[in-house]
């Protein structure tokens, strides 16, 4: 793994949280996508060289949305990336984590990701994110 890509912090409004983050940071988003097969909105901020990637269900039946329902607003996962996706998770594996996605899928941003299950990440949802091609 190569660096810290963004941490996700799930909201019940990304409009709202667009504007305590804009106060908090003392800049506006650069970006809002809508990522349908999630069923969220996320919303991308700049801090220094770190991104914050806020997400917002679209649909009641969403992970983002369920998350919300269990533990309410708050950092939901923290994404590393990675220069070759298949061979992190395959390598991952052979370390005994479980992997969500073993085949990646289309994230935001630009990404293809895939995530391990917190239950082998010491409670911590762990995204992986590759440049998509």
């Amino acid at each position: 793994m190569k660096k810290i890509e963004h941490l996700g912090i799930a909201v019940k409004d990304i409009e709202k949280s667009n504007a305590v983050f804009a106060s908090l940071f003392g800049k506006e988003h650069y970006k809002i996508e809508e990522v349908a097969s999630e069923g969220v909105k996320t919303s991308f901020f700049m801090c220094g060289p770190n991104k914050i990637e806020l997400l917002e269900a679209t649909k009641p039946d969403s992970p983002i949305a369920k998350f919300i329902e269990k533990k309410g607003e708050g950092i939901h996962h923290i994404a590393f990336a990675v220069d070759d996706i298949h061979a992190e998770i395959e390598r991952l594996k052979g370390e005994g984590f479980t992997v969500l996605n073993e085949i990646p899928k289309k994230g935001a941003d630009n990404k293809i990701i895939a995530f391990l299950h917190p239950k082998t990440t010491n409670g911590v949802l762990i995204e992986l994110c590759q440049d998509a091609e």
